[in-house]
């Protein structure tokens, strides 16, 4: 067990530390956190647009006052539904276009640059790509103009990542350069900024533009269809469950290290299951069931309690014989219920304990390999919403995907974590148990 620890810690600490540090997977993350408070708002509205009733197994004469209100509620919903959707449409909806400033943003932040200037830079290449201007006809003999909106949502997730980090490098260069035109302090900063905004965006356009260009002419896509046409494996082999499993897996090996291991995986498991949920919701909207079983379900299912699924451990240590372990359960339950588990990481602790280490390590992936097959097998619906970060893991298990089963599936992922961490458990308390009656005893023997 020695030998097998300090391997681990020799190569997974160093790696694990370096992508938690690594500039561009950073940005990701915190760009994708920027985006958040506007998926769950359009997600409000997406459940607002969606009550959980099916117009043709209901009996519309019913005296249930319950049954009534979601009739009416969803009667109401088909009637309006293109105001309902509109502040999806232009939130949840726009996800790649959000995504394109917000990792631009966070990506020139952490170089010093202006982070507003190269967002909104990020944001205008990645328009000028990734859509272009149709005449869309609104009479007989009229047409205004619109633009498309395909890679403007969860479809061009990828393409904004890529041209945002590529738009903020060639800034960047520019800026490494040197140049700029230098004005006297009496002139408005601002004045400084746009000015020395010009060359950069030029060239990003040139750049950028002159290589979709290219691949018009040459192969007759796009940079978003040539991407995505590129990336297709590899997002196959992201959505595989085993894959993503196995990328769970290696997230609380680091925890195991005390390296945050969410904080490195996270980009990836959040941009897969986001991509799933704004493909589900995309169906939901046409009035068609949800399908991608790869959704932010799957996350939610992997940090039950935070990361190493704990909350099965905490129900665990409520009733310990360890004093400690009694105490720090009923500090943390609340925080777990919200997968929050800093707490029993580093109060346990779990991080470097042997004892516990394999249920810590192999417990969430195999409840999010529980909950793909679950969904796959109709037994919960698929999620299509994107619910809030950090509440009762019972109230986003309802929101995700609008499915009082999947709140009983969660409930019986906390059953099994009881199950597998209890006999782990018990070596460990009974180790506690003997410390603190050593300890007690050689307390009482000094006070005598």
């Amino acid at each position: 067990m020695k030998k097998f620890m300090d391997i681990l810690e020799k190569y997974l600490s160093p790696l694990g530390a370096k992508l938690g540090k690594q500039r561009h997977l950073q940005a990701l993350s915190n760009g994708m956190m920027m985006t958040l408070p506007l998926l769950v708002i359009g997600s409000i509205f997406m459940i607002l647009n969606n009550p959980p009733i099916n117009l043709e197994t209901v009996d519309m004469n019913t005296t249930n006052v319950f049954i009534r209100f979601l009739i009416n509620w969803k009667q109401w919903a088909l009637a309006n539904s293109e105001w309902i959707l509109a502040p999806y449409n232009m939130t949840f909806g726009m996800l790649g276009l959000m995504t394109a400033f917000s990792v631009a943003y966070c990506l020139a932040k952490s170089y010093k640059m202006n982070a507003a200037v190269n967002g909104i830079m990020s944001m205008s290449v990645f328009l000028l790509v990734c859509s272009k201007v149709v005449q869309v006809p609104v009479g007989e003999e009229m047409t205004i103009p619109a633009i498309t909106s395909q890679y403007l949502t969860s479809d061009g997730l990828f393409v904004a990542l890529i041209l945002s980090f590529l738009c903020v490098e060639i800034n960047r260069m520019v800026d490494k350069l040197g140049i700029k035109v230098k004005f006297p302090s009496s002139v408005p900063s601002m004045v400084g900024t746009f000015v020395n905004s010009l060359l950069p965006l030029f060239i990003d356009i040139v750049v950028i533009y002159g290589v979709n260009l290219l691949l018009i002419s040459s192969i007759g896509k796009t940079i978003p269809e040539a991407i995505m046409a590129l990336l297709t494996p590899a997002i196959d082999v992201g959505n595989n469950i085993w894959v993503y499993a196995g990328i769970i897996m290696f997230s609380n090996i680091l925890w195991f290290f005390g390296i945050n291991g969410t904080s490195v995986v996270f980009s990836i498991v959040f941009m897969i299951g986001l991509a799933g949920t704004g493909a589900n919701a995309a169906l939901v909207v046409k009035g068609l069931e949800p399908t991608n079983p790869m959704n932010l379900q799957l996350f939610r299912y992997a940090m039950l309690g935070g990361a190493g699924g704990t909350l099965g451990l905490i129900l665990l240590m409520w009733k310990s014989k360890s004093a400690k372990l009694k105490s720090l359960a009923r500090i943390s339950i609340v925080p777990g219920i919200c997968s929050i588990n800093e707490p029993i990481t580093f109060g346990v602790p779990m991080a470097f304990n042997p004892i516990l280490a394999i249920p810590y390590i192999l417990t969430p992936s195999i409840c999010v390999v529980l909950g793909y097959y679950a969904q796959v097998l109709g037994l919960i619906r698929p999620g299509y919403i994107a619910d809030p970060s950090f509440i009762p893991f019972f109230v986003q298990a309802w929101m995700s995907g609008m499915d009082f089963r999947n709140v009983i599936f969660m409930f019986l992922c906390i059953a099994l974590s009881v199950v597998f961490y209890y006999p782990f458990f018990k070596i460990y308390e009974k180790q506690l148990v003997e410390e603190e009656l050593k300890e007690t005893k050689e307390e009482d023997d000094f006070e005598w």
